[in-house]
């Protein structure tokens, strides 16, 4: 497995090749391809390149999928006694990249082997939904009503 440390706004983020990454939103536009320029570390199995502070040589592509809001998250100040009551909230804007290549300048690779297995898997059918068993009859209780007196009464001698 194949991945990288790269930064990006600031913030590091692991990318391993035919995966997706939230980083903070980028001034590109959806399905272009960009190559980010901070590569902090290349991991290639038991092989790893570390960079001081950052490595040379060695690229990584990505295209952008989407633009998206995050979560929102809200804050409140409040100072009881001076009547200050200050709400706010903020949603931060980030973009999805999806990692298509991790390596040299120049270098040429086929697909992951995880990409591969996608794409040539069978698309599998769902079996068919069972029709919805019938409701039990409601049974009537088998308990002598009022209308049903007993032909002679008990004496009570």
């Amino acid at each position: 497995m194949r991945y990288a440390i790269v930064e990006s706004g600031g913030k590091q983020y692991k990318a391993v090749e035919g995966e997706l990454i939230e980083v903070d939103r980028l001034p590109d536009g959806e399905g272009k391809q960009i190559s980010l320029e901070r590569i902090l570390l290349m991991a290639d199995g038991d092989q790893f390149q570390i960079g001081t502070p950052t490595l040379s040589g060695i690229e990584v592509k990505a295209t952008v999928v989407d633009h998206f809001s995050g979560p929102k998250v809200t804050h409140f100040r409040y100072s009881p006694k001076k009547r200050i009551r200050v709400r706010g909230g903020h949603r931060q804007q980030y973009t999805r990249l999806m990692v298509e290549f991790i390596g040299g300048k120049g270098e040429v690779r086929k697909a992951p082997k995880a990409e591969l297995a996608v794409e040539a898997a069978p698309a599998v059918q769902e079996p068919a939904k069972e029709a919805p068993k019938k409701a039990s009859q409601k049974k009537t209780s088998t308990k002598k009503t009022a209308d049903h007196k007993p032909a002679t009464k008990k004496s009570t001698k």
